[in-house]
């Protein structure tokens, strides 16, 4: 596990860098990863447009800011992504602006198709979802806790649309309904999971 982490961070972005990526990539007609189908691109293009909304401002609970402030010891966050992922979009910028806001957090992060090993520690249910967040000791680059691929009633609504008969499955009316409760949920439900994640840590 050590030396597919250490490999892992050796190809790590931060933030700033991945997302320039992201919109170099877009530049070109192109997003993350080997399918570089139309339906990726489309989502690439819309996630780009949710992460430029969502970078603009920090709009932390009162729990996190509290969780935040009470860290002891220094932690770097890494996230496993693909520009294509619209749970990513919609999550991944919570963790840069915790990182951001403090001192004891670091956020960096991989592809997850350029890291097959990697995710693979971290299945959901035997898939290979992302975004996961994986925290580490940043001394000891122990493994502490992880987060994703979603928050718990966005995780429901994937998994009810997984268990459908292919005859009765709407992408485009799943997808819409998800990022609608996304836009509602304003990454406060997130926020609930991370803090407790942040409260164990310390």
């Amino acid at each position: 596990m050590q030396d597919i982490l250490h490999t892992a961070l050796a190809a790590a972005l931060p933030y700033p860098a991945y997302r320039e990526m992201l919109t170099l990539l877009l530049a070109e007609g192109k997003t993350t990863g080997p399918n570089q189908s139309e339906t990726y691109l489309s989502a690439a293009v819309q996630n780009q447009a949710r992460m430029k909304r969502l970078d603009r401002k920090a709009r932390f609970s009162e729990e996190m800011e509290t969780a935040l402030v009470g860290l002891t010891r220094n932690y770097l966050m890494l996230a496993i992504t693909e520009g294509w992922c619209g749970d990513a979009a919609q999550t991944v910028p919570l963790f840069n602006h915790m990182a951001e806001a403090s001192n004891k957090l670091e956020l960096k992060l991989v592809l997850r198709d350029e890291h097959p090993e990697l995710i693979d520690q971290f299945l959901t249910d035997g898939a290979r979802s992302i975004p996961k967040i994986i925290f580490l000791d940043a001394e000891s680059l122990e493994v502490v806790a992880d987060w994703g691929p979603r928050p718990a009633p966005a995780q429901e609504m994937a998994m009810a649309y997984k268990a459908l008969p292919a005859e009765e499955k709407d992408y485009d009316a799943y997808n819409v309904a998800l990022h609608t409760w996304y836009a509602r949920d304003k990454m406060a439900t997130t926020q609930r999971e991370v803090v407790e994640i942040l409260r164990g840590l310390g």
